[in-house]
């Protein structure tokens, strides 16, 4: 370490700080630290924070802070190398360079301000007025697909393409398992253009879990080599006119994880098929259920994390849904934002500059591995039992995820988080994408807010009660439901003098310490009772007597339905 050459004036060196030449180690090539000395450290944070008890070994960490995804999958906190024992990978992305910024234009207007600012490819309605849609776009440069053309419609777009070298990647887009997928796939072949598509999205959409929408996609592969090979076209040459569509959401390690599992799923059936190797080729879209309609600029940062995860993982275009789609249609704000989305990924972020980024990395392969598996047993599941009895676990997966949102176990911001009750939605026209998104339920009571706020009886200091307070505050917002506080009071009597001031709402909500409640509590139970107040609730798990608790780990959305149901 040399000194800095000199300078006139300032203060001196303190030269006491300077550590000794060579002591200063910033990185070492070596792991120095065992597996105990991180959960060690981990289990200290967890007692401090009142997740694991002083009795608790320090091993215990791994326990509390590994989450499970809605297939049972562990994500562990951390990986480490045991977790490759035994695990051997195929498929790795091998994508080179920036991915394909696809976008959906829904006129000329639209496709061609996408093209000039950061688009790369079209997806486009093959019901619509195709002539005008891309008039001006250069077809032998911008590939454009279809989603889900008949015969009669993908013949159309070929009219139109004429005798243009069509770009790579353009693809006629019939459903792969769809009754014109033959048909299709000879008039691509003799374009030189893709054929089909096999559109995972739609499970997703009906609420699939990550497993449940691997699986169907390979039945859908399996099913749409089956249609071809019999109508006579080898198999190596069916698997090079499809493309795979899946969805990426925020939950980022997963989306990372699946896309590359989904590579090594297709090698794997085509060696099955005794198919030469044939590059996948993937197409990611953000996940449409994961947004809100409330809180709407938080979709951006969804689908920020989940375009992110989708090039990570390989995707080979990626569509992000333009964060006011719950609103109505997009405007060119939301279209804008969706597109740039993806150019400072690649532009800033330069994330395109590495294939296969996350390879390698302990807890990314297991996934990777976990969901692979899985992914081929739901594969059997489906060949074996029908699509039928996929609904019914699509419908349990449902189920159990309402049920995580309504325990805001699977907290969304904006909605059942941190929920802005005064604010203003950007108005589109249009009645929005049409799907049932994961906080439908709290969306519901936000859409009839109501109209008798709850009285907030805090007991103590704003300094006492402020945590509580503000905790009662959010969970009632989400719900709809305001809030009038009493402010800093010190006693019963002042707690009631403020509710006789509020309005005297029929909820009142105790906010305060464990101490306060022990106190005066109950007494100030009774006496909001005496009030006036129909339904006494305590914001925690202390029994003074009220006619409810409030605590977190609760099932919210009842909660909140009983709630309102007394202040209409």
């Amino acid at each position: 370490m040399t000194r800095p050459q000199s300078v006139e004036g300032g203060l001196d060196e303190p030269e006491e700080l300077e550590p000794d030449q060579g002591t200063l180690a910033l990185a070492d090539p070596r792991d120095d630290h065992a597996r105990a000395d991180w959960e060690r450290a981990a289990a200290a944070v967890l007692r401090k924070a009142g997740r694991l008890g002083d009795a608790d070994p320090d091993d215990a960490v791994w326990d509390a802070l590994t989450r499970t995804t809605l297939d049972g999958l562990a994500v562990p906190p951390l990986g480490t190398p045991d977790l490759l024992d035994d695990l051997s990978t195929a498929g790795r992305p091998a994508r080179s360079g920036g991915w394909d910024v696809r976008t959906t234009p829904t006129d000329r207007e639209q496709a061609l301000v996408d093209l000039d600012n950061g688009a790369t490819s079209l997806l486009v309605d093959p019901a619509a007025d195709l002539p005008a849609l891309l008039d001006g776009v250069l077809l032998d440069l911008a590939p454009v697909v279809l989603d889900g053309a008949t015969a009669e419609q993908a013949r159309a777009f070929l009219a139109v393409l004429g005798d243009t070298a069509p770009a790579d990647g353009t693809n006629l887009g019939a459903d792969a398992t769809g009754d014109h997928v033959v048909e299709v796939a000879g008039l691509a072949r003799e374009a030189g253009v893709l054929a089909a598509v096999v559109d995972a999205t739609t499970v997703h959409e009906r609420g699939a879990s990550d497993v449940q929408e691997l699986g169907w996609a390979l039945a859908a592969v399996a099913a749409y080599l089956r249609t071809l090979t019999a109508a006579g076209v080898p198999a190596g040459e069916a698997a090079r006119l499809m493309e795979i569509r899946l969805v990426a959401t925020d939950e980022q390690l997963v989306t990372v994880a699946k896309l590359r599992a989904v590579r090594r799923l297709w090698a794997r059936m085509l060696e099955l098929c005794d198919v030469e190797p044939v590059e996948a080729r993937i197409h990611a879209v953000t996940s449409r259920p994961m947004m809100s309609r409330y809180d709407p600029w938080v979709n951006m940062l969804r689908t920020t994390v989940a375009a992110f995860a989708a090039g990570v993982g390989g995707a080979d275009a990626v569509t992000v849904v333009p964060f006011d789609s719950p609103l109505g249609d997009p405007d060119e704000f939301g279209r804008r934002i969706a597109r740039n989305t993806s150019s400072l990924l690649l532009s800033e972020s330069h994330l395109g500059r590495v294939a296969d980024p996350a390879g390698g990395a302990w807890a990314v392969e297991k996934l990777t591995d976990d969901l692979a598996l899985a992914a081929w047993e739901e594969l059997g599941r489906i060949e074996a039992e029908g699509l039928g009895a996929f609904d019914e676990r699509v419908a349990t997966t449902v189920a159990r995820r309402d049920d995580d949102v309504a325990h805001r176990r699977r907290p969304l911001t904006g909605l059942t988080e941190f929920p802005h009750l005064g604010e203003t939605l950007p108005e589109r026209t249009g009645d929005g994408d049409g799907v049932r998104r994961w906080g439908a339920a709290f969306e519901e009571l936000r859409d009839r807010p109501a109209t008798t706020p709850a009285f907030l009886a805090t007991m103590g200091s704003v300094s006492a009660h402020t945590a509580r307070a503000t905790w009662a505050t959010n969970l009632l917002a989400a719900g709809g439901v305001a809030v009038e506080p009493a402010g800093a009071t010190d006693d019963v009597a002042s707690v009631v003098a403020a509710y006789g001031d509020s309005g005297r709402s029929p909820v009142a909500v105790l906010c305060g310490t464990d101490a306060a409640y022990e106190e005066w509590g109950s007494d100030l139970v009774a006496a909001l009772r005496d009030a006036g107040a129909r339904r006494v609730v305590v914001a925690g798990k202390a029994d003074v007597g009220a006619d409810d608790r409030a605590y977190a780990g609760i099932d919210a959305l009842d909660f909140l339905t009983r709630t309102r149901e007394v202040l209409a």
